[in-house]
């Protein structure tokens, strides 16, 4: 597994792109309509910024609400996400996903339950 991108709730996806654009060099490479979000992923070379503005409600929605704008998860991408799943639940990980499910770019995802990776929500990510 390598790391894939830090996804990351804003009001206002355009304003922080321009700015991580602007302080960071980070082009915007990728951007969809998803789940009632948009999102768009910002290039840093060796993985993305993913930033998630919501437009119908759903868990980005929420998550503003409940604790702003800010980090969301953090994103790993394996070559095998079935595998993924088994040994998160060998080793006792509470599983948010327990089958994959389709993400952006058309990738599966999965999402680890952060109760139990240290108050972290970590999602899969099999590219495809």
């Amino acid at each position: 597994m390598h790391f894939d991108h830090a996804g990351i709730a804003t009001d206002d996806a355009d304003a922080l792109a321009e700015l991580f654009g602007s302080l960071f060099d980070t082009p915007v490479v990728h951007e969809e309509e998803f789940d009632g979000m948009t999102v768009r992923f910002l290039d840093l070379e060796n993985g993305y910024f993913e930033l998630l503005e919501s437009h119908e409600g759903g868990p980005i929605a929420r998550y503003l609400d409940e604790h702003g704008p800010g980090i969301h998860h953090l994103a790993l991408a394996t070559d095998d996400i079935e595998r993924a799943l088994d040994d998160a639940r060998e080793a006792g990980v509470d599983l948010i996903d327990e089958t994959p499910r389709p993400g952006a770019w058309g990738h599966e995802v999965a999402f680890l339950h952060p109760g139990s990776t240290g108050g972290v929500l970590m999602e899969l990510v099999q590219h495809g």
